[in-house]
């Protein structure tokens, strides 16, 4: 019973500190000025104890991003259309993008905090393979249907590779580019989705094929 009860204190403290970074990130003019020491305090825990369950900075703002993307994640691995597996190509692609730029907007300090954690390449990540695997393989189906024909690619031309095109699609939701857009250039949320929209609009045409 004592062991249980820790276990269930510990899972409580961890997400009192994991919501108190998210609201820190959110009103923070900056993500670069919301330190260990600002989370603690938000917490009410010592700084000792972040290090020891997060292990630095980056770990605990990977652990907080984590938690707020894992609902998205369910959804595009579990969930129904238009994000769930059992959507076509056609229909994927966009509304996958769309979440991910929604969920970059509505936690651009947080997500911007990671990026420039200086945890490495993010390339390299396991949470940029999982999503750049996703629209990889749904960019190839789309275009291998049928050769690509009436698809947005045209006839007797090869279709663009789906690793290339992943890797710009996804470069078109990083977070520095949304606070740069919604910062200096003044864009809405619903302007940049409706310019996303458009370009993989254009990129993946006007069909309504795909497997």
């Amino acid at each position: 019973m004592a062991e249980r009860k820790a276990r269930a204190d510990a899972l409580r403290n961890r997400e009192t500190v994991l919501a108190a970074a998210d609201q820190l990130f959110a009103r923070s003019a900056s993500p670069r000025g919301v330190s260990m020491d600002d989370i603690a305090a938000a917490a009410g825990v010592g700084k000792g104890t972040l290090f020891r369950r997060f292990g630095d900075r980056t770990g605990l703002i990977r652990a907080v991003f984590e938690a707020r993307i894992e609902p998205l994640r369910h959804a595009v691995a579990e969930g129904p259309a238009p994000l769930g597996p059992s959507a076509a190509p056609r229909e994927r692609v966009p509304a996958l993008l769309d979440a991910v730029l929604c969920f970059k907007w509505d936690h651009r300090h947080l997500s911007l905090a990671l990026e420039e954690a200086g945890s490495g390449s993010p390339y390299e990540g396991a949470h940029y393979a999982w999503w750049h695997g996703i629209l990889r393989e749904m960019l190839e189906r789309w275009w291998g249907a049928e050769g690509g024909a009436g698809q947005g690619v045209a006839a007797g031309s090869a279709p663009p590779g789906g690793d290339f095109t992943a890797h710009v699609l996804l470069a078109a939701t990083r977070a520095d580019l949304v606070e740069h857009l919604a910062g200096q250039d003044g864009m809405t949320r619903e302007r940049m989705r409706a310019q996303l929209a458009a370009f993989v609009g254009k990129l993946l045409g006007d069909g309504e094929g795909g497997a």
